[in-house]
């Protein structure tokens, strides 16, 4: 694909849902008692694989593009599927799913992609079986596919070695059908969108620094979900209006968690000019416009607790660090290794291709800003969404002659992000 330069930038947008919200809506929708309605629900290929997950377990889901309805059937009321669940591209949907599978009283098989089946699992694997879960890597390797068996769960204190949303919710989902108390302590805090959610639907969740406890047997009841616009999503068009000469963004309805806003913090310390405007909260998040024009950046270090706030923005923020002045230094980011591709890998590789200096780390990599010596350049995206969004940015504020290989991968959580990004180019 022939990605596009932009001379300036000008507009106003919103970004779609939020990715983590919108498989969560599905997911405790499924299992409340009544309707669920989701509202600016992200239609990407990750969130549709959560909803045919559960329509294999006998959930009615009515997809309606301006909202989907979940007729949920209670704690105890899915039913075996007649064949294997299918994650697709979805760590989110394996995890998750992965906890409530645990519980249930009837066998399932679980697995995904090529992706998926090479993404490490032994993370929940290990939980699940202090749980007393019967569930085991089919491949023996601790990656999908996955076998769950029914057995007893017993509720644990666990401390998790990562923070990692993914984890943590996993261990909260099953801990609803053990038989007492379930607690996950986190050396961080990782994004906190289930315990919101659980709480909202009736779960009894209580929170006390990095530990999260939540009690067995809740009733859950449906609810109205109103998805905030994804800060994922909205990173790339902070970028592009950061990066490209003359231009101001308005990006509406965007969803500023405070265990995801990372890259606002970020940006700031690099010198953006970037504004909230209009702060409310919407369906229990926090929610506000954003107002980006163009600035001069320098370097900035990111590590430490900030990781967990901004891990999938890390490909975005690399691209502002390469055409920031000074050094920026990513690190406490091994989890980049054991996404959709291996973003230390695929960050430098491509970077390296438009003239930046990278070093790469064990756990993240050191980037020699250079503004005005960066040159056009041919990327992979290594088939990884993020990647290709990331580098499609670039390319705005790149001399004119970039290209991207395998640029499509973009529908695993924004369909129409060409689109949208080329919509907002202004001569």
């Amino acid at each position: 694909m022939e990605l596009k330069h932009a001379k300036r930038l000008r507009g106003t947008l919103s970004v779609p849902g939020d990715k983590s919200i919108s498989h969560r809506a599905v997911m405790f929708g499924a299992i409340s008692k009544g309707k669920t309605e989701i509202t600016n629900f992200l239609q990407g290929a990750d969130c549709l694989s959560t909803i045919s997950c559960f329509r294999k377990m006998g959930i009615e889901i009515e997809n309606k593009k301006e909202s989907v309805l979940v007729y949920g059937k209670g704690l105890h009321g899915l039913s075996a599927p007649t064949s294997e669940l299918d994650a697709g591209n979805s760590g989110t949907t394996t995890r998750l799913i992965s906890g409530i599978l645990a519980g249930q009283n009837f066998s399932s098989r679980l697995s995904g992609d090529d992706s998926i089946q090479k993404r490490p699992m032994e993370r929940i694997l290990s939980p699940l079986a202090a749980m007393g879960a019967n569930v085991t890597s089919c491949a023996g390797n601790g990656c999908a596919p996955l076998l769950f068996c029914p057995s007893k769960l017993h509720g644990i204190d666990w401390v998790s070695p990562v923070a990692s949303a993914q984890v943590k919710s996993c261990i909260l989902l099953a801990g609803l059908y053990a038989d007492g108390v379930t607690s996950v302590l986190e050396p961080a805090l990782s994004r906190n969108h289930t315990e919101r959610m659980l709480f909202a639907f009736g779960a009894k969740v209580s929170t006390e620094g990095f530990r999260v406890s939540v009690l067995p047997s809740p009733d859950l009841m449906g609810q109205k979900v109103d998805v905030a616009g994804d800060i994922s999503s909205a990173a790339y068009f902070i970028a592009a209006g950061l990066l490209v000469p003359d231009s101001e963004l308005l990006i509406e309805n965007v969803g500023i968690n405070p265990t995801r806003d990372g890259m606002i913090k970020t940006v700031l310390a690099m010198g953006g000019n970037l504004k909230k405007l209009n702060e409310r909260i919407v369906s229990g998040e926090p929610v506000c416009d954003l107002l980006v024009s163009s600035s001069r950046l320098s370097g900035t270090e990111i590590g430490g607790d900030l990781i967990p706030t901004l891990i999938d923005e890390i490909p975005i923020l690399a691209i502002l660090a390469a055409f920031a002045d000074g050094t920026t230094v990513i690190k406490d980011a091994a989890e980049l290794k054991v996404k959709e591709s291996n973003r230390i890998e695929t960050i430098a590789e491509n970077l390296r291709r438009m003239g930046v200096f990278v070093e790469q780390t064990d756990d993240g990599m050191r980037i020699e800003g250079n503004p005005d010596g960066l040159h056009a350049a041919d990327f992979d995206s290594f088939h990884d969404h993020r990647i290709a969004m990331s580098f499609a940015v670039a390319a705005l504020a790149l001399p004119d002659g970039c290209t991207m290989k395998h640029a499509d991968c973009v529908n695993i959580s924004y369909p129409d992000f060409y689109g949208s990004l080329y919509g907002l180019i202004d001569g």
